[in-house]
C-alpha cells in the first residue's frame, strides 16, 4: 500500500510540476544542426557540389522539427533555466540562419548562378563563426565564461562576412552587365542576412551568459 501511494503521489506531483526540460541539451542539438547545414552550404559554395546543395534543402526541413519541438517544449515548461524570452530568440535565430542557407541555394537555382570566390569566402566564414557558436551553446551550462568567448569569435566572423559583402558589392557593381549585377547581389544579400542573424544568435548566448552568472 505505501508503494502505491508513492506511486500515487509522484504522478501527481509529476502533472502539477512536470520535469524541466533540459534546454542547454536542447540549444546545443540545434546550433549543431546549424553547423551542419552551412557546413553543406560551404562545400556547396566550394565545390559547386550539386549534392549538397540539394542535401542543404532537405536539413531546412530537419531544422523545422527541431525548431518547432523546442518552441513546444518551452511552451509547455512550468519553468525553464534560462529567460524564456532569450530561449525563444535563441531557437528561432538558429533557425533563420538554416533558413538562408536554404535560400541562397534556391536563388542561385532559379537564377542559374554558380559560386565565385567571394561566396566561396562567405561560407566559409558562416561556418566557423556556426561552430564557434555550437561550441558555445555546448558548454553554455558548465562553462558560462567560454560559452560569452564563443559568442564573441561568432560575432567576429560576422563581421568578416560583412567585409567580404561590401567588398564583393565594390567588386560586382563595375560594366554594364546590370542584370548580372542583381542577380549576384541577392546572392550576397541572402549570405549576408545569415550572417546576420548567426550574430542575433551569438548576442543572445551573451544575453543568457550575462543572466546566469
Amino acid at each position: 500500500m505505501d508503494a502505491q501511494r508513492e506511486s500515487l503521489w509522484r504522478r501527481i506531483v509529476d502533472r502539477v510540476f512536470p520535469k524541466t526540460p533540459d534546454f542547454f541539451a536542447l540549444l546545443a542539438e540545434q546550433a549543431g544542426m546549424v553547423v551542419h547545414s552551412v557546413g553543406l552550404l560551404a562545400r556547396y559554395m566550394e565545390h559547386g557540389d550539386r549534392e549538397a546543395g540539394e542535401a542543404v534543402k532537405a536539413d531546412e526541413h530537419e531544422a523545422d522539427v527541431l525548431k518547432v519541438r523546442n518552441l513546444h517544449l518551452l511552451n509547455e515548461a512550468f519553468s525553464t533555466p534560462i529567460d524564456r524570452e532569450d530561449l525563444y530568440r535563441a531557437i528561432t535565430h538558429l533557425d533563420h540562419v538554416v533558413n538562408y542557407c536554404k535560400s541562397t541555394v534556391n536563388e542561385m537555382d532559379a537564377l542559374e548562378l554558380t559560386p565565385d570566390e567571394f561566396t566561396r569566402k562567405m561560407a566559409a566564414e558562416l561556418h566557423a563563426g556556426s561552430q564557434f557558436l555550437r561550441d558555445g551553446y555546448a558548454v553554455l551550462h558548465e562553462n558560462p565564461v567560454e560559452a560569452e568567448a564563443c559568442a564573441d569569435r561568432a560575432r567576429k566572423a560576422e563581421r568578416k562576412v560583412e567585409k567580404l559583402y561590401r567588398k564583393a558589392l565594390v567588386e560586382l557593381f563595375q560594366g554594364e552587365d546590370y542584370l548580372h549585377m542583381l542577380k549576384r547581389r541577392e546572392i550576397y544579400r541572402h549570405l549576408s542576412n545569415a550572417a546576420d542573424r548567426l550574430a542575433d544568435a551569438a548576442n543572445t548566448l551573451h544575453d543568457i551568459v550575462v543572466k546566469i552568472s
